[in-house]
């Protein structure tokens, strides 16, 4: 009940989303008993104890369920930052129907929870006929809080009528989250793309909470609601229901560590607004600084000590899967400059890291490397010196040599040390989070387990879906099984080396790879 795939073929998302929105009528909607996406007021936390009104997204009719609340437990909490993580910090979660009053409890300590806040509401409704996700409305709830002190360990509960989490019985609900130091201090974090939902996936998380990090990038590719990741309405397997197992799955680390995500191409769900990101909206809440919060959502950046971290939005120039190519109509990279220029320029940073999906170098035999990233924003990194990319979109670990105007700069072996303001940039790919894995074309090659080639053969993505081939020298460690990434960041005096040492993790345990980056501290 999509859009036929002949006429899909000369539609463009925001037109296919206009044939669907006259397919799936208002009236069609509401008489399942559910809402469109959309939200109702929310609150935020301030220090003093006073509660403000978070400015609605979009307005929502009133559910018709009518279910004891006492019934209903939340799932699904997961953290993100706001704009600046030494004071902000949205808690999300999700209840499997309506429920009445939902809010946030939270406090210094787990025995006093009395300041209590109004939650967001974002409901999301699948008709029948979308995918396989039958007719399903989703509740996704949000609490932006503010004015938290930095540094800090707050203890929260989420609840509703009838589910409240400071009585005694529900004590084992709470969680904790810890904002951002006020100064720079080491600290820890960790990233991956292309998880979904899986042994492996839950493995990955279980490992993730052992590192004890700060916070967590997910380069996208998320959950894989949908399966076939072109963005369009004529995706096959798409379920919206794949995102319950998910923030089940993913909540048992993201309710404690802020998971920020950026968005991959199985991320475009072409059913939910005109560029597919509506059901992002109503699950996820991330900093809205970016260059345009409503159409690229998951464009946006923080600063937590002396790193600057950036999410962009690669469906927006990617050449290999165009649904949403030339979207932003190129505002994103000039935001993207415009964020690289401030940040070289901040006393306080000494190091910038880019995250998003589609890989600027790769080797994958499925994916490989995509020509929109190499021609918009390869150039950018090299011209401010960005200190490590990291990828998905190739469900593999891969890690280049220092490049710097495509050529090799530098051989960086397993245990070097890269130096970006005279070297070049290192590319991560760490695509390996729990789906299923790709393969190379050269073998494998990691910590313990070395075997060089002098070149290993590959392609690159270019306009209307050509692959043309090529033949690279900066494919140094390569491993196909699961993994992650581990980034230890240390702070030095002016003048000294500041370090980030960065490690490949397998799913054993065992480490796969580790280098270092290091530049003078400001």
């Amino acid at each position: 009940m999509g859009v036929p795939e002949k006429l899909a073929e000369r539609m463009s998302m925001a037109e296919q989303h206009e044939y669907l929105r006259g397919r799936f009528s208002r009236r069609t909607m509401i008489r399942g008993g559910a809402v469109t996406l959309g939200a109702v007021t929310g609150g935020a936390f301030v220090q003093g104890g006073t509660a403000q009104a978070a400015v609605p997204t979009q307005r929502t009719a009133s559910a018709t369920e009518d279910v004891d609340g006492a019934l209903v437990a939340p799932f699904g909490r997961h953290l993100a930052f706001g704009g600046d993580p030494r004071s902000e910090m949205t808690v999300s979660w999700q209840v499997p129907v309506a429920v009445k009053n939902p809010f946030i409890r939270i406090g210094a300590n787990p025995w006093d929870l009395s300041r209590k806040i109004e939650a967001e509401v974002r409901s999301l409704y699948t008709p029948a006929g979308v995918g396989a996700s039958g007719d399903h409305t989703q509740y996704y709830l949000h609490a932006q809080l503010t004015h938290l002190r930095p540094g800090r360990t707050y203890y929260y509960g989420v609840g509703h009528d009838g589910f409240d989490p400071a009585e005694r019985h529900l004590l084992g609900t709470l969680g904790t989250f810890t904002t951002a130091p006020a100064r720079s201090e080491p600290f820890t974090f960790t990233a991956f793309g292309d998880q979904g939902v899986s042994y492996h996936a839950l493995a990955n998380d279980s490992l993730i909470l052992g590192q004890n990090p700060a916070f967590h990038l997910h380069a996208g590719d998320i959950a894989y609601g949908d399966p076939a990741g072109q963005g369009k309405t004529t995706d096959t397997g798409f379920d919206s229901r794949t995102w319950d197992q998910f923030l089940y799955q993913t909540e048992s680390v993201a309710k404690q560590i802020p998971w920020m995500v950026s968005y991959g191409n199985h991320d475009m769900e072409a059913w939910y607004s005109p560029n597919g990101y509506g059901g992002e909206e109503a699950r996820w809440t991330l900093p809205d600084n970016g260059p345009d919060p409503e159409n690229l959502p998951g464009v946006y950046s923080f600063v937590y000590g002396n790193t600057a971290i950036i999410s962009l939005d690669p469906n927006d120039i990617s050449f290999e899967i165009p649904a949403n190519l030339g979207i932003s109509g190129g505002t994103q990279t000039k935001w993207f400059e415009a964020q690289l220029k401030k940040f070289r320029a901040c006393d306080d940073i000494d190091f910038v890291i880019v995250f998003f999906h589609h890989c600027a170098y790769c080797t994958s035999k499925a994916h490989a490397s995509e020509g929109g990233v190499r021609q918009e924003w390869v150039p950018l990194f090299d011209k401010y010196q960005v200190d490590l990319v990291i990828n998905g979109h190739n469900h593999q670990y891969e890690r280049t040599d220092v490049i710097k105007g495509g050529e090799v700069t530098k051989k960086l072996p397993i245990g070097g040390t890269a130096y970006p303001e005279t070297e070049g940039v290192v590319y991560v790919t760490a695509g390996a989070a729990g789906r299923s894995l790709y393969a190379f074309t050269a073998p494998d090659s990691y910590e313990g387990n070395e075997n060089e080639v002098d070149s290993v053969s590959s392609f690159i993505c270019l306009k209307d879906g050509a692959r043309q081939p090529e033949t690279v020298t900066w494919s140094r460690v390569r491993y196909l099984n699961y993994s992650f990434l581990r980034v230890d960041v240390t702070p030095a005096p002016r003048g000294r080396y500041t370090t980030l040492k960065v490690s490949g993790i397998a799913e054993t345990g065992d480490r796969i790879d580790h280098f270092t980056v290091a530049r003078r501290a400001k």
